[in-house]
This record gives structure tokens, C-alpha cells and sequence, in this order.
């Protein structure tokens, strides 16, 4: 096989491949480095890869039975441990960590067979929507190393779109799924709330508005991680019952009937939106139409403000909690040298957040859940862009070291309710970029960014399609019947796939 070849695959070939005898795994792994030392040294992909060790386990016997026997994969370098490895968070104070053991998550997908090659680019904590860590610097998008992926789970979306791996490890606490997805022309799920597992040692993450799962280049690949990844984890906070069914084999059935759709390319919390995405989002809707879908343009009325302003309250006591433990960790007090400027100011906010703001704060998710359930009593589906613009340009998110200084100064002037207006406006020119995927963090839904446009930049931009909680099913189904439309961007458009990657590389 050759090296162009092996990147039109997708992870369900390479196993069928593997399990016919046509390939081995080695051969697959070769491929994947050889693409990696290719690409990586522009795009900054894969912070970490363990290319010995997995070649010495690819030497021993596995069992062909397994759904992705052999196949290679990366993980996202926060939450999804392996042991012996590597795991930092993208953080300078971490960067000595190694796991002790692997995460039940990563176990799931040893079980299934997968060959783990490294651990992918994210930003501190998985905080931001773009993955410029200072630990490891920038990724770098193969549509155009100029712009970013997106985060957090960038690393993985930079990889899955160069063609180092057909999928990869990625979490979603604000959009981290559908993010780099809108961004790099990918397919992207976050699943329902408690469907894929957690810890060990957590019964939640950001609590329960993050869920690790996997970005991929095909839908299938997806619905298949689904079946391999869903769980009821008794000690879990939270649970969703599994599907009985297989969500690779009913993801291409026709949905059962005509589904009513909602969907708005209106900003929820009042910020600009471009043309590309109103663009992506109104071809979409002609589509819908001429397939036979019930279409209305609808606002859902969740106050999409006030939604985030409760989730810079949920993320101000998270990483304050975080600090606290790393400080016992290490045995003394963390200084705003040791972290960057989003961690050091939501750790000072959160000092300040009382119990009692908190859990008002957690409240109003559910508030916010039960409008859209009562919403999606009459529509089905609620289509938004996936993001508002396309990619950022590498940098262009990333605070000035002056802009810096004053931002530690300040949050040590101000009262505690200035504080959260402070976060807010900190956070601001990146909410500004991606406004509609926290709805879905928050109130627990499952949510889709599905690849429908490129922009007259040559950038693509994501569509995104929410569903009722369980929904997930009818979102592949969805998603696959938009796969096979003209609408879909063919990921191997992009520079940096093997045809023209000399040429990207400069």
C-alpha cells in the first residue's frame, strides 16, 4: 500500500483490510509515521508519539475479531491517560506527568483493538478554542498552516485532517468536538451526556458539560466508536440508558418519518455571525427542503448570555479546584508564572465564587435543558452554523504578553461580580468566533458538526445539528444521508493530504 492510498481510508477499511489478510498492521503503522514526519514538523499535530513501543506490540498476536484490530489511533493529550505515558494537559507545571494507568476510556478503545500511536496537541486544561499552548506552541491547520484548527481537541483534528490517522481521541466540555471539526472539515459528535465513560478517579468532568469521545473523517467511523464506547458506568454521575441496537448498522437507514427542523443563524449571545456560516446554514435548509423536511426558522429562547455567564462560573470554581489539588501535588503555592493567563484568571475568580452562586449557576443548566426539551417536543432537529466564522488566524486568540500583565493586574482591583465580567470579556473575541456549541455542554444534548461548506477562502466551516437527548441515532442518520449529498467537503481537498503536501511545506 501507498502512502496516498492509505490516507483515503477510513478506520473501518484499514480493519476490514487487517481481517481479510490484505494488509498488516505494521504496514499501517508505517504509513502513519511516515505522514507524521511529514507533516507534523509544520502543523505541530502530535506533541508526543511512541513509535518503538508500538511497533514492539504490533509484532505480537491480537485478535482479528476485535473491531478496529490493528488500526492506529491518537489520543487527546488531557483525560485520555495512558498508562506509561506521557499526560500534561497541555501545562508547563505538568509536563513531567506520566500516567499510572490507562483511562476507562482508553481501555474501551485498547479493547477494540486500536494501536496507540501518541498524544495530540490541546490547550491548557483544554480551556480555549484554539490549541496554542505555550508548552508546545501552536497546530496548525492543513486547509492553511496560517490558521488554526481549533480546540481544544485541535491536535486531533489537525492529524485526522493531514492524514497521519483516520480518527482520534478528542473531548468536548464547550464545543472542543465541533470546534476543530467546523474548522477542519471533519465529522464531529459529542454524544449525550453520560453515554461514553469517565475517570477513573472522576464521576464527571466539568460537571457533566464535558464528555470525551472522537473526531473522525466519516460517519461511520463515528457510529462505530459509538457502539464501541457506549457505557453505564455504575459509579458515574451520570447515565444514559444504551441503545439496544448498533449504531453503525441503522445509521444508514432512512429516518422513520419526516422530521420538523428548527434552526436560526442569529447569534446567542449577540455577537456578529459571517456570511460563510449563514451561507453553510441556508444551503443546508434548501436541502432539508427539497428531501421533504418541515423546516422553520426559530429561536430556541434559552438566554444564550446569561447560559454563559454561568458557564464562566462553572469553569472559574473547576480550575480553581484544579489549582488547589496541584498545589497540595506539588507542595507549594502555584504562581501566575506557572500557568497561563486564562487559567491564573479563572483560578482567582473562582476564589470568589460562593457555594451558593455555584449552584445557582449549575441550576440554570437545567433550566436551560428543559426549554429545549419542551422545544423539541415540536422540532426534531435545531440546525445553527457550527461555528460563527471560519478559522482564526494562528495567533490571533492568544493575549499579548501586555494584554497579559493587565489582565493579572486587574483581577486583583476588582470585586468578585467584576471578576466574572472580566472573565466574560477575556473570553469575548473567542466566543465571538464559536457562540453556538456550549447550549449543548450544558444542557446535556447530543450535538453534531457536520462538514457542508467551504468558503470562498478555501477554509471550511462546520454546520451544526443538535437533537434530544438519546437523539444520537437520528443524528448519524442524518449525517449520513448528508454524506452522501453534493453538500459534503471532501476532506482530501485539503494541501496537506500526500498529493500536494510538498508543495504545503515550505
Amino acid at each position: 500500500m501507498d502512502l496516498q492510498t492509505y490516507q483515503k481510508l477510513d478506520a473501518t477499511d484499514m480493519s476490514e483490510l487487517i481481517r481479510n489478510k490484505e494488509v498488516k498492521s505494521e504496514e499501517l503503522l508505517t504509513l502513519s509515521f511516515e505522514q507524521m514526519e511529514k507533516v507534523n514538523p509544520s502543523l505541530n499535530a502530535v506533541t508526543h508519539h511512541r513509535k518503538d513501543k508500538v511497533f514492539d506490540e504490533a509484532t505480537n498476536m491480537f485478535n482479528t475479531d476485535q473491531p478496529f484490530a490493528g488500526v492506529p489511533i491518537l489520543l487527546k493529550n488531557i483525560s485520555q491517560a495512558l498508562k506509561g505515558e506521557s499526560l500534561t494537559s497541555g501545562s508547563k507545571l505538568l509536563k513531567s506527568t506520566i500516567a499510572d494507568q490507562d483511562s476507562n476510556l482508553v481501555k474501551k478503545i485498547r479493547e477494540a483493538g486500536f494501536r496507540f500511536i501518541g498524544h495530540t496537541n490541546t490547550p491548557e486544561f483544554g480551556l480555549k478554542n484554539i490549541s496554542e499552548p505555550e508548552l508546545y506552541g501552536p497546530t496548525r491547520n492543513p486547509w492553511n498552516p496560517d490558521y488554526s484548527p481549533g480546540g481544544s481537541s485541535g491536535g486531533a483534528a489537525a492529524a485526522i485532517a493531514s492524514g497521519i490517522v483516520p480518527l482520534a481521541g478528542a473531548s468536548d466540555g464547550g464545543g472542543s468536538i465541533r470546534i476543530p471539526a467546523s474548522f477542519s472539515g471533519l465529522f464531529g459528535l459529542k454524544p449525550t451526556r453520560g453515554r461514553t465513560p469517565v475517570g477513573p478517579g472522576a464521576g464527571r468532568q466539568w460537571h457533566g458539560a464535558s464528555i470525551d469521545f472522537v473526531l473522525s473523517k466519516t460517519v461511520r467511523d463515528s457510529a462505530s466508536m459509538l457502539d464501541i464506547l457506549q457505557t453505564v458506568q455504575p459509579e458515574a454521575a451520570f447515565q444514559t440508558p444504551l441503545y439496544p441496537g448498533s449504531y453503525k448498522a441503522e445509521m444508514v437507514y432512512p429516518l422513520k418519518k419526516k422530521r420538523r427542523v428548527a434552526y436560526t443563524t442569529e447569534s446567542p449571545v449577540g455577537t456578529p455571525v459571517s456570511a460563510d456560516a449563514k451561507e453553510a446554514v441556508e444551503k443546508t435548509v434548501k436541502w432539508l427542503e427539497k428531501e421533504g423536511f418541515i423546516v422553520e426558522e426559530k429561536d430556541n429562547g434559552v438566554d444564550g448570555i446569561q447560559l454563559m455567564e454561568n458557564y464562566y462560573i462553572m469553569n472559574s470554581g473547576e480550575i480553581s479546584t484544579l489549582v488547589s489539588k496541584l498545589e497540595q501535588a506539588i507542595g507549594r503555592a502555584i504562581t501566575s508564572d506557572d500557568v497561563e493567563i486564562e487559567t491564573w484568571l479563572l483560578n482567582e475568580a473562582g476564589k470568589s465564587v460562593s457555594a451558593a452562586a455555584f449552584s445557582s449557576s449549575i441550576a440554570s443548566w437545567d433550566e436551560a435543558a428543559a426549554q429545549m426539551a419542551a422545544f423539541h417536543q415540536t422540532y426534531d432537529f435545531y440546525i445553527t452554523p457550527a461555528t460563527a466564522y471560519t478559522a482564526p488566524q494562528v495567533g490571533e486568540l492568544t493575549h499579548s504578553r501586555e494584554d497579559q500583565e493587565q489582565l493579572r493586574r486587574k483581577i486583583t482591583e476588582i470585586n468578585k461580580s467584576e471578576q466574572q465580567a472580566l472573565i466574560y470579556d477575556m473570553f469575548l473575541p473567542s466566543l465571538t468566533y464559536t457562540p453556538f456549541t456550549q447550549l449543548a455542554n450544558l444542557t446535556g444534548q447530543p450535538a453534531m458538526s457536520v462538514p457542508l461548506h467551504l468558503s470562498n477562502n478555501g477554509m471550511p466551516i462546520g454546520v451544526q445539528v443538535m437533537a434530544p437527548k438519546g437523539g444520537e441515532m437520528e443524528l448519524l442518520q442524518l449525517a449520513h444521508q448528508m454524506e452522501l449529498s453534493d453538500l459534503w467537503v471532501d476532506i482530501r481537498s485539503n494541501p496537506f493530504m500526500v498529493n500536494k503536501v510538498k508543495d504545503s511545506i515550505k
